[in-house]
């Protein structure tokens, strides 16, 4: 049986293998040579990774991932499917063709798919880097046909498997997004050198420095701030109430260095003392941080320098059992049921064995043993395996949020997940097959303020990430616009 599109192909490249292309000669054999084994591209991604700062390396990481899986599509399913003879080298003039010819299925083109799915893939964390090498992707992808290894439709074939590669990886690892706009812009005192700003630096967060530590970097960036190390003997509620003091004295601002549980804590006495708030990422995690569009030290310190901020909302969880009815503030995440859980186990392990690698032994040991927590949600008896309230919309990747875009949009981001028979297998099937906003045991919505009553004891809730046990009858609402922080360039 004939098929037209082989025509097609074989004139095509008999087109290209008999036409001079001026300068190519010289060029596109080394080329094709050079992305052999992806060396080219791992060539490439090292030198985005040194030249181009943050962006660079993310999109050198996400281009070399995508790569690493259409070269894996490519040399199994691909090739192996198919199975078709190189071109014949005829017509193609000697001094173009391959010291070393391929010996392996003609279709599709891995070259392409590797130059395809790198270029994608950095295109889709970094526009510019993406404008950068594409040229030098579809070089490699045309070298291909001009040495005379791969027919027109290997290459074309291969290039969308390269696209399709790239795609994948974003849908299970999304981008960040860009700087966020956090909240409106808000008028923040512009601290030449730091003057005014007082940083408290909580040395127990995080993961030990690998060279400066950060109350040295905070110093070299703001020389006439003031800043105190808390270490795990100190009393860092205390000294964040002596800085705010000193702060308020000097008509400047409060500063804070560590994970978002200090943070919490710094945000409340922010808030008592009328402050805008300076966040500098110093904890495992820093979610709050990289909301603000703050990655760096620096980026705090700069943001510092020029008085740029945002008005952004504060969620609060107040206790209605008793008489004074305080409301405590969080900056990120409220939850009852299996997180609280999931926090407790990894804390007990990340020392032993490290953050991420804690962070997947507690998962699994979560899934095994979480058994679901008896609840009233604004007056409802629930059954639910997880209660979530995230301060503002959060976006998701399966169940985990990720990032907000938005710090002030008046909103609590709630999610439930039923604790019903087999609640836990089916969300997680739900999740992995991109079904969960219609699965019937999960249930999202955005409201202003959640009550909450926990009938029974031994219940514990997280706030930011610090866990405690969870009073009888609680109101979670937000103070909308309440706290001024610095944040980072948009």
């Amino acid at each position: 049986m004939a098929y037209p599109w082989k025509n097609w192909d074989t004139a095509l490249f008999a087109e290209v293998a008999g036409r001079h292309w001026p300068g190519a000669e010289p060029v596109l054999p080394r080329l094709s040579r050079a992305a052999n084994h992806g060396r080219l591209w791992c060539a490439v991604a090292a030198g985005m990774a040194v030249a181009g700062g943050r962006d660079g390396r993310r999109a050198a990481l996400r281009g070399m991932g995508s790569l690493a899986l259409a070269s894996l599509t490519v040399n199994t399913a691909g090739k192996g499917a198919v199975r078709r003879s190189r071109p014949l080298l005829d017509a193609v003039p000697v001094i173009r063709r391959l010291n070393r010819q391929p010996v392996t299925s003609s279709f599709p083109s891995g070259h392409s798919a590797s130059a395809a799915a790198f270029a994608v893939g950095a295109a889709m964390e970094s526009a510019g880097w993406g404008a950068a090498v594409a040229p030098l992707a579809a070089s490699v992808a045309f070298s291909r046909i001009y040495t005379g290894v791969h027919y027109p439709s290997d290459v074309l074939v291969g290039c969308a498997l390269g696209v399709g590669a790239a795609l994948t990886v974003r849908a299970l690892l999304p981008p960040a997004p860009g700087t966020p706009e956090p909240g409106a812009a808000a008028r923040a005192p512009s601290l030449a050198g730091g003057r005014g700003l007082q940083v408290v630096v909580n040395a127990a967060s995080g993961p030990p420095p690998l060279l400066t530590t950060p109350e040295v970097r905070i110093a070299a960036a703001l020389p006439e701030a003031g800043v105190t190390e808390c270490t795990e003997d100190d009393d860092l509620a205390e000294a964040l109430e002596k800085a705010a003091r000193t702060a308020v004295e000097l008509g400047g601002a409060l500063g804070v260095c560590g994970g978002d549980g200090t943070v919490r804590l710094a945000a409340a006495v922010a808030l008592r003392h009328g402050l805008p708030l300076a966040v500098f990422p110093g904890g495992t995690r820093n979610h709050f941080a990289l909301d603000l569009g703050l990655a760096t030290v620096e980026d705090t310190a700069a943001a510092v320098l020029d008085g740029r901020a945002a008005r952004v909302d504060v969620a609060r969880t107040t206790v209605l059992d008793t008489p004074d009815g305080v409301g405590e503030p969080f900056l990120n995440t409220f939850s009852i049921g299996s997180y609280p859980d999931l926090v407790r186990v990894r804390e007990r392990w990340s020392r032993r064995v490290g953050s991420w690698p804690a962070s997947l032994l507690a998962a699994v040991h979560v899934l095994r043993t979480c058994e679901p927590v008896d609840i009233e949600i604004n007056g409802r008896p629930r059954s639910v395996w997880l209660l979530f309230a995230g301060n503002c919309r959060y976006s998701s990747v399966g169940l985990a949020p990720v990032r907000r875009r938005d710090l002030a949009d008046g909103r609590l981001d709630v999610r439930i997940v039923d604790g019903g028979p087999y609640a836990r297998t089916r969300l997680v099937g739900a999740a992995l097959t991109g079904v969960l906003t219609r699965s019937p045991v999960y249930e999202a919505a955005a409201v202003p303020r959640l009550r909450v009553r926990v009938p029974g004891p031994g219940v514990h809730l997280a706030c930011d990430g610090e866990v405690a046990p969870a009073p009888r009858e609680l109101l979670l609402d937000k103070v909308e616009g309440g706290l001024v922080v610095y944040r980072g360039r948009t």
